[in-house]
């Protein structure tokens, strides 16, 4: 007899809470992303509802019907402290009622640490004096229905990204990358070495030793096509 696949899981992997604080250590999701092989990242298509909103933590993974949230409200009794509640509308932004105020107010008195969507949300003003980070693509004021089904905690795509129950996102003023839960310490070693190597060119830049043309090397590049004759530049 096959084994019964339910619609809402509640029982899941998540990275471990040591390495989510670790990870919320870093700068920029653009390290995390160029150090996981430039993949992980949603494209800058999700954005903060006010600037310099940051979220990190296992991904909790919701898929509604575009124009329905009757299943957002299920997941939002089901949120643990520090979950990201990632909800998958397939893109469709027509109704930013499918997330406001009140359901922002509920999720942060779960403790989730941000909801990040590619639909719509509206009362963005209420998510910011909450002080509750809120990711979207897009905003506007058209209501939803409550009436139909959805998925809790299945694998979700988000922008091409796959997004699986208890994975590390990171989202930031720049974007959002998804951390596979399985690759999350690899990646976080490569991402701290690179953060620690990046701060210490930073300071150089500020000491006017230079640029990152000759710091980092780009020199080179730049001298070998103008050998092979690919790119000319005018003597001094």
């Amino acid at each position: 007899m096959a084994e019964k696949t339910f619609d809402i899981i509640k029982h899941y992997e998540k990275v471990p809470a040591d390495l989510v604080a670790k990870y919320a250590e870093f700068d920029e999701s653009a390290s995390i992303h160029e150090c996981m092989g430039k993949r992980g990242s949603m494209g800058g298509h999700i954005k903060p509802v006010w600037p310099g909103s940051r979220i990190c933590g296992p991904a909790f993974t919701v898929e509604a019907r575009p124009g329905d949230n009757a299943i957002i409200h299920k997941a939002l009794d089901m949120l643990k402290p520090g979950d990201v509640l990632m909800i998958s509308y397939k893109g469709d932004t027509r109704t930013g009622g499918m997330w406001g105020g009140m359901m922002s107010a509920s999720a942060q008195a779960q403790g989730a640490a941000g909801m990040i969507t590619d639909g719509a949300v509206r009362d963005t003003m209420t998510m910011k004096e909450l002080g509750f980070p809120v990711f979207s693509s897009a905003v506007n004021v058209e209501g939803t229905t409550k009436a139909f089904p959805g998925k809790i905690n299945h694998p979700i795509i988000m922008y091409g990204v796959t997004v699986n129950p208890g994975d590390l996102v990171f989202a930031d003023n720049d974007d959002i990358v998804v951390v596979p839960r399985a690759e999350a310490q690899e990646v976080y070693e490569k991402t701290r070495a690179r953060e620690d190597k990046e701060a210490i060119l930073l300071k150089r830049i500020q000491n006017h030793e230079g640029t990152t043309y000759n710091l980092s090397g780009f020199c080179n590049k730049i001298n070998e096509l103008i050998e092979k004759g690919e790119l000319t530049e005018e003597p001094d």
